[in-house]
């Protein structure tokens, strides 16, 4: 467990024991404000975790309700064991067992949702004042896996864009340190989707058709570990391609599982 936190601001970030290829350093809760405190992304299931966050919680005021990024494990696991401890808390989210679903532009608590589809097709960051909660939408470090939903890459990118025109002045990811220069990271976010559709046009062009081929010439820094989730955001710059009738007849196309990694 580690706290974050931001100079100026009435936030803390906690950081669940769950280290990975996949979690970075772990998953990160965040509080905001007291009297009652909003949490974001309880995290997964682990007592250590539970622990820190009621110690904060009760430093805070208590629980005025919770906000979900998305639905994947490692962010949303805890939230039956924090109702369980905090009866009646609202939780608001895109999908799922929720008591408020979310949309783009919509409210709740001290929190504005922005929808930022693309890492799942539930995603949504939540700002407070400038301050953006990311979730897995933006990392604190390294890139982020685009699952293969319809539309997918074409929403992310469109996503961070409207993002960086918010000139948030912090972003808070579920994963990594806090990132003080959003600008920058956007802007390399961008950078980095578009060179990867360069390099997999490039391999196209050369005659590349098969996922281990064109893995082999675009995602050719990937490594081993990471190599799975590499092959799921091949098939989303794929759908991009496809749809933008750029996509070559006869090239392989990765397989989506049932249900993509914890992120």
């Amino acid at each position: 467990m580690a706290c974050l936190g931001l100079r100026d601001h009435d936030l803390v970030g906690i950081r669940a024991g769950n280290p990975g290829p996949l979690t970075l350093t772990g998953t990160n809760s965040w509080m905001v404000g007291r009297d009652p405190a909003w949490l974001i992304d309880p995290g997964p299931l682990m007592s250590e975790h539970l622990a820190a966050l009621e110690d904060e919680l009760g430093r805070r005021g208590g629980l005025g309700g919770i906000a979900l990024t998305h639905d994947h494990d490692d962010h949303a696991e805890a939230v039956p064991a924090i109702r369980a401890r905090h009866p009646g808390t609202t939780v608001a989210a895109a999908r799922g067992e929720v008591d408020v679903r979310l949309g783009d532009g919509d409210r709740f608590g001290p929190f504005e949702a922005l929808a930022l589809p693309g890492h799942a097709a539930d995603h949504l960051v939540f700002f407070a004042g400038r301050v953006c909660f990311t979730g897995d939408a933006v990392l604190g470090e390294g890139s982020v896996l685009i699952a293969p939903d319809p539309g997918a890459l074409a929403a992310y990118l469109a996503g961070l864009e409207r993002l960086r025109a918010r000139r948030p002045v912090a972003l808070c990811p579920g994963h990594g340190p806090v990132l003080t220069d959003p600008e920058a990271k956007l802007s390399e976010y961008i950078e980095h989707r578009l060179e990867r559709e360069r390099r997999l046009l490039a391999a196209l062009d050369r005659g590349g058709r098969t996922v281990q081929e064109l893995l082999d010439s675009a995602w050719s820094d990937v490594p081993a570990a990471l190599r799975p989730a590499a092959a799921l955001t091949l098939a989303a710059h794929l759908d991009k391609l496809a749809g933008e009738g750029r996509l070559p007849d006869g090239v392989e196309r990765p397989a989506w599982p049932e249900q993509a990694p914890a992120r």
